[in-house]
């Protein structure tokens, strides 16, 4: 409920303060004197999208706080705890809109975005006039409307889940097909692939292994000569080894006649014959390491140039071409039992056809039964708005499936019995207009707990009894429990209200400021006498608006 409404600069209000309360609240008023500005200044805390020249002439900044009262279980109560915002039993909404058109907006002196206000509105708020902001002449909305007042939140969440599911599954299904369909195009290439990499068989490592053995048969080609040279000019014989043994024999023959003058020259042979040795050893261990035969230097020469021509082709690396043949048989491998799974994937997708057209099924079976109660609830709505004769009838046609069933549903109105139906707002003129949406408010606010209900000069382009059939029914729906806000011309309509304010204008230095005054019950006799008879007030008028006050 709407507790109270704290307006600062805004429009032609310098300040304002409004206190609301239970039951029908009335506001009046000459037309101009600033009761649109109440309720525009009530949606820009709520973070309606509407006008942004909002801030009043020569102050910097306008600002408009709203206090709501909360039972535990109204509905704000979980967006503010989606929103990690402190909940209690009193909400306090405060935004400020600066010149320049920047806003900030707190909840509960916690700083909020527009959406979460917008959220809260919708648990808290509905505005409804002739102009039909909120959707009820809207078509595309009338869907969600009837499963609101049918209470079908429950099949609907089962409907887009099914709905989900056939999503899931078609998609999966087109994947593989196209999947398949893109290896069929390249099939008889994978086998070929294939056909090769498993012929060839690279290994990983297998080309630096390649490469480095053909390099060391290469060098032992251009070396293999001055080795062989070297190993001859160290041998025995001719070589380094013969003559030095030649030497140590003809110095150890002549070494007893020489006394000591020859030991030392022996000692050095007899080491250098043995370092020789070792040199002697090593290049013969280097001749066979880099001897090698030709035709093995053309077997190496020949893979390694396949395995790097391979890989040139597919345009990855030498070692990735195990890794690369692995994909291929993956993808044949694919290919050869995509059949069976594109069988499995459709037989996937049909079940969950099956399971969402039965829950589609369901829905629209709710939805017939919802829309004749609809329709039977909005029969005694219009009768005693004086449209007796007049027949409200909720459509239901079929509509493409998607995630909230195949119904497509249209509310149409015929203002006379044998007269055509059609939308509401071609068919039912300004007055018509106002009670058919009256009474389907009702109808579809009947299970809204904790929601203030504002109702912007919905009796417009009606009079007589009809404007009193119109009051009465704004004051039956506040009595069984809603808080009500009526924005009205009608005299009717404002002697039903339990609360009443009078908004005005007037001229304080050279400045328009709108003024809202509550009326005490002498005072609400004048205002209403004022609807009657105009700017002067008669004693007749007076005396009509006694006889309309209960």
């Amino acid at each position: 409920m709407l507790v109270s409404l704290d307006i600062r600069d805004m429009l032609i209000i310098d300040r304002l303060e409004l206190g609301f309360r239970p039951g029908l609240n009335v506001l009046t008023g000459e037309t101009g004197a600033g009761k649109s500005i109440l309720l525009d200044s009530l949606g820009f805390v709520l973070g309606w999208r509407g006008r942004a020249d909002l801030v009043r002439q020569g102050a910097e900044e306008g600002e408009v706080t709203a206090v709501f009262a909360l039972a535990d279980d109204h509905p704000a109560q979980r967006v503010l705890e989606q929103a990690g915002i402190p909940a209690g039993d009193e909400l306090i909404l405060r935004r400020v809109n600066r010149r320049g058109g920047t806003k900030s907006a707190w909840i509960n002196d916690r700083r909020a975005s527009g959406d979460v206000l917008r959220a809260l509105s919708d648990t808290l708020v509905e505005l409804h006039g002739q102009q039909d902001d909120r959707g009820l002449l809207n078509p595309r909305s009338h869907r969600a409307l009837l499963d609101q007042f049918a209470g079908l939140e429950g099949p609907v969440a089962q409907t887009r889940a099914a709905w989900r599911g056939l999503s899931q599954a078609g998609k999966a299904l087109a994947e593989a097909e196209a999947r398949l369909a893109a290896a069929r195009e390249e099939e008889d290439f994978l086998r070929h692939a294939a056909g090769e990499l498993e012929a060839l068989d690279p290994q990983p490592g297998e080309d630096a292994e390649l490469d480095t053995r053909r390099r060391q048969m290469q060098a032992g080609q251009r070396i293999g000569e001055d080795v062989d040279r070297a190993a001859q000019a160290l041998g025995p014989g001719e070589g380094a080894e013969g003559r030095m043994g030649d030497a140590l024999r003809w110095l150890e023959g002549v070494a007893d006649k020489a006394g000591d003058a020859l030991d030392p020259a022996i000692e050095a042979l007899n080491r250098a014959l043995v370092e020789l040795g070792e040199a002697t050893q090593g290049v013969e261990v280097a001749m066979e390491a880099l001897a090698f035969d030709p035709a093995e230097l053309d077997r190496v020469e020949e893979r390694l140039f396949a395995i790097r021509a391979l890989a040139r082709k597919h345009g990855v690396a030498p070692d990735d071409l195990g890794s690369f043949a692995a994909d291929l048989r993956d993808k044949l491998a694919a290919l050869d039992k995509g059949e069976g799974d594109i069988a499995d994937l459709r037989k996937a997708e049909q079940a969950a056809r099956e399971a969402y057209e039965a829950e589609a099924r369901t829905l629209s079976a709710a939805r017939a039964e919802a829309a004749g109660r609809l329709d039977t609830a909005m029969a005694d709505e219009l009768a005693p708005l004086k449209m007796e004769r007049a027949i409200f009838t909720t459509e239901i046609a079929s509509a493409d499936p998607g995630p909230e069933g195949q119904d497509a549903v249209t509310f149409t109105v015929a203002t006379n019995p044998g007269a055509p139906s059609g939308p509401l707002n071609k068919i039912a003129s300004g007055g018509e207009l106002s009670r058919f949406l009256l009474a389907l408010k009702v109808c579809l606010t009947r299970e809204a707990e904790g929601l203030t209900m504002i109702f912007d000069e919905i009796d417009r382009g009606v009079g007589g009894a009809t404007a009193d059939a119109v009051g009465k029914r704004l004051q039956r729906l506040a009595d069984e429990g809603g808080q009500v806000l009526v924005v009205t011309h009608s005299p009717q309509v404002a002697a039903r209200g339990a609360h009443h304010w009078r908004v005005s204008k007037a001229v304080e230095n050279d400045i328009t400021l709108s003024r809202v005054t509550p009326l005490e019950p002498g005072d609400r006799v004048d205002e209403i006498a004022r609807m009657i008879s105009g700017d002067v007030i008669t004693d007749e008028a007076r005396a009509a608006a006694r006889a309309l006050l209960p």
